[in-house]
């Protein structure tokens, strides 16, 4: 069955999780699934066989494999279930216009782009509210993240990208490499839905004029680009276009959440995990202690908070098997603090480190008044600057998008560079916290090859950098924060080579916390395939009756 097919065809399980999970948001529940999608009393402690942390794409492909496999299943996700139309009518909010639905418990949004021609007229005041994006700080470097049922795959690009396959080997030397390329990236391709811009609407709509600016640039540079997947419908798309469809990509919508169009997991792997009537998914619910008991089993203590970040319960949960998905700042987090505070203190000393940030780097050129990149501009990227073979800086640059409304001549990146440097995590026991100490000068090695690349392309093009879109007057590269958040508990170093914590029995990781600091390309492909990949293992070994 090809990967568009398998994607289209809707099992009456699949409908059943959709319609739960719909009915779940329109009655307000926090609890959600086929048998019992509603707010109840749990008891003293719930026990369940198994449970997942967090709803981001490892999570999510944990959830469903275990719910196919008959395990009765809890998922805690610490955000909101994002169904609910506000009073405009709309689940989420505009990124031109946002409100409380845009930031996690903050007063005023940050945006990646702190001003434009140096004025502060990006980022707007707002209440306090559980929002679907967080920005998260630390000393040298802050880490977006989504909050809701489905995690980042609520307010991220799409971009679907499979690594390249020597560097996977490099990042990843004891995987079968034939086994991913040949079926676990297949597989995640067909569950979340994957597909890619049609070539000839590509190169006549106006949509993506920024786009093919700054492949012209690139190419002046002797540098290629390559068009990249995505899981936002392209059909849809063009129906944006063509007038016949509610616009979401092409109106503006992507960081703060897309009201139509993107195949996010709430729609794919959830909706399918609910449907099989195995899986219950709480809300609003943060853990916040893990430890094991004198019968193996692990217990689970969670704070409940309500729409305004009050602390409203506690819950304690048992579990045989236990899988975090939390991301790679929330399950480092928990097993640190578990190691530190000797809950968990059998865990390996490589908890905690081979943390990174994917190399990650924003920048802005200038284009000439000539070179236009359009009023109307989709939020979708599309294409990448590929110079990753360049042994001497290796980097791969999403061309994306900077919607404005306006003509503006701004060509807008993501850099993704391979940056060698990694970061552990420490704990502070004053604030009950862990943190990676990364630095300053571990973000100048990412912005020093960054600007190898765009130096390249400036001379080709006689153009220069922006520096008006980060908040400081002589600022061209934006090296303080990632949306790539990666390690932290390495795979084959903090696990064994099947995500399994070493010390541990039946506790696993399945995020993105696995992946050494950095894959290359945008990483929740390589995520959920390596996710896949420890599934299929542990049900086939460790669940076995």
């Amino acid at each position: 069955m090809t990967e568009k097919l398998t994607h289209h065809h809707l099992s009456r399980r699949h409908i059943l999780g959709i319609a739960a999970l719909q009915t779940a948001a329109a009655l307000g529940f926090t609890r959600i699934g086929l048998q019992s999608a509603e707010a109840v009393e749990p008891a003293a402690v719930e026990a369940v066989p198994a449970i997942v942390i967090g709803s981001g794409y490892g999570g999510a492909v944990a959830a469903l494999r275990l719910g196919q496999a008959g395990i009765r299943t809890l998922v805690l996700e610490m955000g909101r279930l994002w169904n609910t139309p506000g009073p405009d009518g709309r689940v989420f909010c505009s990124t031109t216009a946002p409100d409380q639905r845009s930031m996690w418990f903050r007063t005023r949004t940050e945006a990646p782009l702190a001003t434009f021609l140096w004025l502060d007229v990006v980022n707007k005041n707002i209440s306090p509210y559980p929002g679907v994006l967080d920005r998260v700080h630390f000393d040298a470097m802050s880490v977006y993240v989504g909050r809701g049922v489905g995690g980042g795959s609520l307010v991220n690009g799409g971009m679907a990208v499979t690594p390249v396959r020597s560097y996977f080997g490099e990042q990843f030397p004891t995987v079968d490499a034939n086994e991913m390329y040949g079926t676990y990236f297949p597989r995640a391709r067909a569950m979340l839905g994957v597909n890619t811009v049609d070539p000839d609407w590509f190169e006549s709509t106006e949509w993506y004029r920024f786009a093919r600016t700054s492949r012209k640039a690139a190419a002046n540079a002797g540098l290629k680009t390559t068009f990249v997947p995505n899981v936002y419908d392209f059909g849809y798309m063009q129906r944006e276009a063509a007038g016949t469809a509610t616009k979401s990509a092409l109106a503006g919508e992507v960081i703060y959440g897309n009201n139509h169009g993107k195949r996010s997991l709430d729609k794919t792997y959830l909706a399918s995990a609910i449907g099989t009537g195995n899986i219950t998914i709480n809300t609003l619910e943060r853990v916040r202690d893990i430890r094991r008991q004198a019968d193996g089993t692990y217990l689970l203590t969670t704070d409940r908070i309500d729409a305004g970040g009050a602390v409203v319960g506690t819950g304690q949960y048992s579990c045989t098997y236990l899988f975090l998905g939390a991301g790679s700042l929330g399950t480092t987090e928990l097993l640190v603090r578990a190691r530190e505070t000797g809950a968990l203190p059998a865990l390996d000393a490589s908890v905690g480190t081979g943390w990174g940030t994917n190399g990650n780097v924003m920048l802005g050129r200038a284009n000439h008044l000539w070179d236009t990149v359009g009023a109307d501009e989709s939020t979708i990227p599309v294409l990448g600057i590929d110079d990753w073979a360049n042994a001497d800086n290796p980097v791969f640059a999403e061309i994306a998008p900077l919607p404005m409304g306006l003509e503006h001549w701004i060509s807008l990146y993501l850099a993704i560079t391979k940056n060698p440097e990694r970061a552990s995590f420490s704990y502070d026991p004053a604030t009950d916290s862990a943190k990676p100490g990364w630095t300053a000068a571990q973000s100048a090695v990412s912005v020093s090859m960054a600007k190898k690349l765009f130096d390249r392309i400036n001379a080709a093009n006689a153009t220069i950098y922006r520096y008006d879109l980060f908040g400081s007057a002589s600022k061209a590269f934006a090296d303080d924060f990632t949306y790539h958040p990666l390690g932290g508990c390495v795979l084959g170093r903090a696990t064994d080579d099947y995500g399994r914590v070493k010390g541990y029995p039946r506790l696993y990781v399945t995020d993105g916390s696995l992946v050494p600091g950095s894959i290359g390309v945008n990483p929740f492909l390589t995520i959920t395939a390596l996710a896949e990949r420890t599934m299929a293992r542990v049900l086939a070994e460790d669940t076995a009756p």
